[in-house]
């Protein structure tokens, strides 16, 4: 079969993708990470120092990393094995690691390329750290997520963490403009279009290439495209997003941020964002009802009410009608009073009840259910509020042994300007009657 293919000449005529044709030969063709690969960048000087050690490369899709793990091995004069953490377990790690120590005991090192390295389980990354400390490997490992959250401490106290940044217009500009020479032809785009697919790759260079390869396919001899025809052709790529990741993160931070610092534009945007991107419905509502309470609180209570229709009301009405009470939601609270009073006397009031531990409250306000109770002093002197004058006691609720506590200190912002004013009046009444 391999005789056919070879004596058709299909073998050298298979088609490789754009990216695969135009990956950098050299650091120096690397675009966008000039932070690592310039002349003053990391890596450039642990090469010119002769000592590499392991790394980790974090970063998103379409920035280089499994190109500049290519050029440090080829550079550093290491052999370059590649594995991939979705497709690699215990068994294959051994191999790797074998066939490294042979290569080490004939004097040659390797450079072990992990493509997404958070994917492996805890011992799975505990595997790598004998062969990490003997020198057996050079570990790179790539990684699209946090590596203080995805990756265990014992593996990044032996590795140093290096971060690929998005690329920007510009780099992906001239790795079209590259694109170009190598094929010998230009994008048949005008320059609004042009425009629009460097915004369309999102600041992934892979992507970028996919897409300009999609142009060509699609255009005519002579043809340019505007940009509502680029629309058409390719659509649009999908955001940059995955549910169970840092995107997620990212974006719902960013929502709860514009929230509490009042900017409803602001807020409108990265809800479209995550709308736009599939996200959990469900998952936006809690975080609304969760800068209800902890961002307005009491300067706004009826924010949690409305946080709380805004679920019901896309329960009800589902995609895409239920999503506007979303929005009307996020709106309300962006342009709500703020007050994180409520918020900072609870964690104050859980703190105190940790450090004093199972404090009797006052026997005073204990009911006393049987005889023996109520002979020790259990409700003894209780007054009732609402007999009392104003439906105030002025009675003293707290632990002896604690005293009394202030957790709750309302601001001067929206209806905690009320609460406020009858703390006071309460404070002054409950000082004139225990003078009495």
């Amino acid at each position: 079969m391999s005789d056919l293919f070879s004596n058709a000449g299909l073998d050298q005529a298979a088609p490789r993708p754009l990216a695969d044709r135009m990956r950098p030969q050299t650091l120096s063709e690397v675009v966008g990470q000039d932070h690592l690969v310039g002349p003053d960048g990391i890596l450039t000087r642990l090469i010119a120092s002769k000592s590499l050690g392991s790394l980790i490369f974090w970063g998103p899709p379409g920035t280089g990393k499994t190109t500049v793990a290519r050029l440090l091995a080829h550079q550093t004069e290491l052999h370059f094995e590649q594995i991939s953490a979705i497709f690699s377990g215990v068994a294959d790690l051994k191999k790797v690691f074998e066939a490294a120590r042979g290569r080490r005991s004939m004097g040659q090192g390797t450079l072990l390329f992990v493509d997404e390295i958070h994917r492996f389980n805890r011992a799975q990354l505990d595997a790598f750290l004998p062969v990490m400390e003997d020198g057996t490997i050079t570990l790179v490992g790539a990684t699209t997520e946090n590596p203080s959250f995805e990756l265990n401490a014992a593996l990044l106290s032996r590795a140093r963490v290096l971060v690929f940044r998005t690329l920007d217009e510009d780099a992906i500009g001239k790795i079209l403009v590259r694109a170009e020479e190598i094929s010998e032809k230009p994008l048949p785009l005008d320059e609004e279009a042009r425009a629009s697919l460097v915004r369309m790759a999102d600041g992934d260079g892979r992507a970028a290439l996919t897409l300009a390869e999609e142009v060509w396919r699609s255009a005519k001899p002579g043809e340019v495209f505007d940009a509502e025809q680029l629309q058409e052709i390719i659509q649009r790529r999908a955001p940059i997003y995955d549910k169970g990741q840092e995107g997620h993160y990212n974006l719902i931070s960013a929502l709860h941020k514009t929230i509490r610092g009042s900017d409803p534009d602001a807020a409108l945007y990265y809800l479209a964002r995550m709308l736009d991107a599939g996200e959990d419905r469900l998952f936006i509502a809690r975080r609304l009802v969760r800068a209800a309470v902890e961002d307005i609180g009491m300067a706004d209570p009826q924010a949690l009410v409305i946080a709380n229709a805004a679920k019901d009301a896309f329960d009800f009405l589902g995609t895409p009608e239920g999503e506007l009470a979303l929005a009307q939601a996020a709106v309300y609270l962006a342009t709500a009073p703020k007050s994180n009073a409520l918020y900072t006397a609870y964690k104050a009031a859980t703190r105190t009840a940790k450090e004093h531990g199972s404090l009797m409250p006052p026997k005073t306000i204990l009911n006393a259910p049987t005889k023996l109770m109520k002979n020790i002093g259990y409700g003894e002197n209780y007054r009732y509020d609402h007999d009392e004058p104003d439906a105030f006691s002025g009675q003293d609720y707290w632990p002896e042994k604690l005293g009394e506590q202030t957790f709750y200190e309302p601001v001067d912002r929206g209806f905690e300007r009320e609460i406020r004013k009858r703390l006071d009046w309460w404070s002054r009444l409950r000082a004139e009657r225990r003078q009495k």
